[in-house]
């Protein structure tokens, strides 16, 4: 039964259950946490000897700093599909405490040519040196698509950095170019940003007009540092939102490390803007809300009390048996529709085999009176000369 929450009764009014209820998730985060912790402490106790057979590559590195500080994720369940196609262009729903706050974190920016712009623009003195010293790479779409074309060189990448960001001008490019290798699962896929400069009338934003720039006008095109490291910072403090056709979605909400308080109003936060703006219908179309870790079993954080959207979705009494019966007949309709189409294809098909063995007849018959007239014919001439000669032979014999 979906949970109401305190606040609600508290206000006097009528309470919603399509809300969820703080008290609640504040439990589920509790225990996802806990348990969480446990199993890596089991799981460190079982793997002591582990650090004798690493290796220093890239994957390992990863796999161990995942391992260490697992994400927790918030996965949603609709009654009816949340989009009819792939979005490949990630959505971003701004939280209060973000899961890319450590600072060994490594960026990788990825812009529209020509990418010398964005370098100077993350050099430059106004740009923020927290900020600026966790960008590990700056590179343009041409050289990525020339020096990042086989399978290894793009694992090699994933593997080198823990956030993509990318120019919203060229976000929906990068499908073809990184491959399944970024785009197999929603966790690593470039996160879009805004870089180019936006011209603005009469407080109205204006698309700018093309122009050729020289070498040295080339950050024409880019928006001051301060403007791109705000972008940058407000990527980094978002979630990402990867939809596609289905009734299922994952968000990642948080990390183990985070406090029971701190996952909680992550969670809130996002499940609110999720429902808000992505799921059609809201909160009637919402089946259930849970949250895990990878490895955890889902924890039930709402679940709804209706199995329908809406009232249209109910069957009333007594109308079962009569929508059964319009559907069988209906099926009965088109079966027999389909019997009769390929009947009437079997019959024009009959109609030309008909026709064809008509015309080869004709044309035997044909050939078979040609045949016999020149038969015909020369058994006349053989008779003819056959009497010539009979009449020449009495001449000679009567001569005689």
């Amino acid at each position: 039964m979906a949970p109401i929450t305190s606040d609600s009764k508290a206000a006097g009014s009528t309470p919603s259950p399509y809300q969820i209820d703080v008290d609640q998730t504040l439990k589920a985060s509790t225990a996802l946490l806990q348990h969480v912790r446990q199993e890596a402490k089991r799981l460190k106790d079982l793997s002591a000897k582990k650090s004798l057979l690493d290796n220093d590559d890239a994957d390992s590195d990863s796999e161990e700093q995942l391992a260490e500080d697992p994400p927790i994720w918030l996965t949603l369940t609709t009654k009816k599909h949340i989009v009819d196609k792939n979005r490949l262009k990630p959505g971003k729903i701004p939280v209060p405490h973000s899961i890319n706050n450590s600072p060994s974190l490594s960026i990788c920016l990825i812009t529209a040519d020509p990418q010398r712009a964005v370098k100077d623009v993350v050099a430059d003195p106004t740009f923020p040196a927290s900020l600026s010293a966790r960008i590990g790479k700056v590179i343009g779409f041409s050289k990525l698509k020339a020096k990042y074309h086989s399978f290894e060189s793009r694992r090699q990448l994933l593997a080198e950095h823990d956030v993509f960001l990318a120019d919203d001008r060229i976000i929906t490019r990068l499908v073809d170019t990184l491959g399944k290798i970024f785009y197999k699962d929603s966790a690593r896929r470039p996160i879009p940003i805004r870089i180019a400069q936006l011209e603005k009338i009469d407080g109205k934003r204006v698309k700018p007009a093309k122009q050729n720039l020289r070498a040295g006008d080339q950050s024409a095109t880019v928006a001051s540092p301060v403007i791109v490291a705000k972008e940058i910072q407000s990527a980094l403090n978002a979630v990402p939102v990867s939809l596609r056709p289905g009734t299922n979605a994952a968000v990642r909400v948080g990390r183990a490390s985070f406090t029971p308080t701190q996952l909680s109003e992550n969670i809130t936060t996002v499940a609110s803007a999720l429902i808000d703006h992505y799921v059609a219908r809201g909160w009637r179309n919402v089946k259930g809300l849970h949250i895990k870790s990878p490895n955890s079993a889902a924890l039930p954080i709402w679940l709804a009390d209706d199995l329908w959207v809406g009232d249209d979705d109910v069957v009333k009494d007594g109308e079962e048996v009569e929508l059964r019966k319009k559907k069988e007949a209906e099926v009965a309709a088109k079966r027999e529709n389909r019997k009769k189409r390929k009947a009437e294809r079997e019959e024009g098909r009959l109609t030309v085999d008909q026709q064809q063995h008509q015309q080869h007849q004709h044309q035997s018959k044909k050939q078979k009176s040609k045949e016999t007239q020149e038969m015909e014919a020369r058994g006349l001439d053989v008779a003819r000369k056959a009497k010539l000669a009979q009449q020449k032979a009495r001449v000679l014999e009567a001569s005689a």
